[in-house]
Parts: structure tokens; C-alpha cells; sequence
């Protein structure tokens, strides 16, 4: 069997630059009579941390898996790091690294000797020195010679996303990264993402967290099978048309359950000690709260729209389209 190094030599490197890393249109993906994917465009530029985002089976790790050439799409195409994803898939693989959700590597051998294991798996030419760099560079050192298998949730990330870097890809590609993680480690994990970002990695994540979603230079919303939103943050928030009130005081479980029956609202979602109303007509979101502003119970305030309030409403919109 051949090493990475000789794999990689079949295929020149792809060229550096501000290009697009993705560009893909009309992928669609069925296993059965079910469609999972189904005609989803989309473009990630050099250096963007793009967010991937959707509730659980909307189609989030089909579609990453066709980006990376692990899987062939039914229909559509495009191209990853310039080459084909239909037709020139292995080439995809050698530039490419893939974190997936679930923890991979072996856990009876230490960190460090998981890394130069990959290092040695991928032919690079000082697998030991590679690993020595990954160990420093994420804050490993003290946890070198620890067993994999002993490692928290938030130290097994780290080695899983020193293995994937290990190689020097040009695209990682993260699925579900920080799930179980102690809110500290993602945000030491994001911090990273975004160091190596800033050294011209170019990184799609898919996530469920929307304070990871903010932190991404650009998002897509995917909900069974079908993107329903991209853009940066604002541009999605201000793309969606809602209209928001925020309220609170006593009720709030009763006054919720009426307004979700009532036309014109809707979302209606419980933040904390509140409740976010909106609406996609304005003009009808405020006939439709106009009858409870009046009470004393109730404190209500104009506020402007968050990227939950925008994905709770895509959801409940996504569902009936499934339907």
C-alpha cells in the first residue's frame, strides 16, 4: 500500500489564492424512495468558516460526505478544491480533513501516540516531529503520554482535531465537533478553528449551537433535505422578514399557547424569564399582541430578531413543507 505522500503526487495540490473551495449545484441525494438532500447549491470560499446548520436527519452529513467525495450525489455536481466531486473524489480525500461526531482514534494508545501514528499513516517524512507540533499547537503537552481512552470529551476533541490537521489539509471539514463538550472547550476549540482560519484553512462545521453559528463567517440552514437559508448572520436575520416583541410576566405559559393559535404570529418561543412573539407580517403580528398589551401583567417590548428565532421559525415552516 502506498503512502498519503505518494496518493497526493497522482494530483497536483490545489492552487493558493481568495478562490471559491466549494462550489456545488443541485445536489441531490436518495437512498430508497427517501430524498435526504435534494437540490442544494451552495459556495465556500478560501479562508470562511461556514456554518452548516439544521435539526438532526435534516441531510447535514450527506451532504458533507458528498463534498469530500465520500459519497457520489444522485444528481447536480460542482467541484471541491477544484477538482470534480463526481469524478475526482480520491483527489478531494488527499487535501481534505474530516472530523466526524464520534471519537475515532485508538484509545489504548497515548496522544502522542496516536498523532505520529497518523503522521506515519499519511507518509509524512518526521511523523514525530508533525505530532510533537500538534501536541504544542493545542495545548497537548501535558496530556502527551495520557491514554486516548482517558481523555475527557473536550481533550479527545483536541487530539481528533490535531490528527486532522496533521496532514496539512486545505479543507476541514467538522461534523458536529463539540457535541457533549463542556461549554469552555468549545469555546477553546472555536478559538482555534478561527486561528487556523485566519492562516487560510477554509473550515465547514455543522453544528446545532447558535452561538457557534455567530461565530461563523457564513451559515446555511438545511431541514430535510432542502437549504433554506444562507448568507452571514445579519444577512440571514434580516432576510427572514420577522418582526419580534419580547414579553414578560405572570401567564407567559397560557398567554404562549394563545398566541401560537392566533394569525399573524409566527413563532413563539420561551427565552428565560420571557417569551419572543414574531411574526412575519408586522402589520398583523401587532393586531394580533394588540389585545394583551393592555394588560398590567404583561411588559412588552419591540426587539429585534435572533438567529434562534429565525431557525425556530424556518423549522416549523420546513416541517409542513416535508409533509
Amino acid at each position: 500500500m502506498g503512502s498519503a505522500d505518494d496518493a497526493r503526487a497522482d494530483a497536483p495540490a490545489p492552487a493558493a489564492g481568495p478562490d471559491v473551495v466549494i462550489d456545488v449545484h443541485g445536489l441531490t441525494k436518495r437512498f430508497g424512495d427517501r430524498t435526504v438532500v435534494r437540490d442544494l447549491s451552495m459556495q465556500v470560499r478560501r479562508g470562511q468558516i461556514y456554518g452548516f446548520l439544521g435539526p438532526n436527519g435534516s441531510g447535514k452529513t450527506t451532504t458533507i460526505r458528498m463534498l469530500c467525495g465520500l459519497l457520489t450525489p444522485d444528481a447536480g455536481g460542482g467541484t471541491c478544491l477544484g477538482y470534480d466531486i463526481r469524478t475526482e473524489s480520491r483527489a478531494i480525500k488527499r487535501y481534505v480533513g474530516y472530523m466526524t461526531q464520534r471519537f475515532s482514534l485508538y484509545e489504548d494508545l497515548s496522544v502522542r501516540e496516536n498523532l505520529e501514528f497518523v503522521g506515519r499513516v499519511y507518509g509524512l517524512s518526521d511523523p514525530v516531529g508533525a505530532a510533537r507540533a500538534a501536541i504544542a499547537r493545542l495545548g497537548l503537552e501535558g496530556r502527551s503520554e495520557q491514554l486516548a481512552g482517558t481523555l475527557s470529551g473536550g481533550w479527545k476533541q483536541r487530539l481528533a482535531l490535531g490528527t486532522c490537521i496533521l496532514p496539512d489539509p486545505q479543507l476541514l471539514l467538522l461534523d458536529e465537533p463539540t457535541a457533549g463538550v463542556d461549554p469552555k472547550a468549545r469555546r477553546d476549540f472555536w478559538n482555534e478553528i478561527h486561528a487556523l482560519a485566519a492562516d487560510g484553512l477554509t473550515v465547514l462545521v455543522s453544528t446545532h449551537y447558535m452561538d457557534e453559528a455567530e461565530r461563523c463567517h457564513a451559515i446555511a440552514y438545511i431541514a430535510y433535505g432542502v437549504l433554506l437559508a444562507r448568507g452571514g448572520v445579519e444577512e440571514v436575520v434580516r432576510a427572514s422578514g420577522l418582526s419580534t416583541w419580547t414579553v414578560s410576566g405572570v401567564g407567559l405559559n397560557d398567554l404562549g399557547a394563545r398566541l401560537a393559535r392566533t394569525p399573524g404570529v409566527d413563532m413563539v418561543a420561551p427565552f428565560g424569564a420571557n417569551l419572543h412573539v414574531a411574526g412575519r407580517d408586522k402589520a398583523l403580528l401587532e393586531a394580533a399582541i394588540a389585545p394583551y398589551r393592555s394588560d398590567p401583567a404583561l411588559s412588552w417590548r419591540p426587539d429585534r430578531a435572533t438567529l434562534e428565532d429565525v431557525f425556530i421559525d424556518l423549522m416549523s415552516r420546513a416541517e409542513d413543507n416535508f409533509r
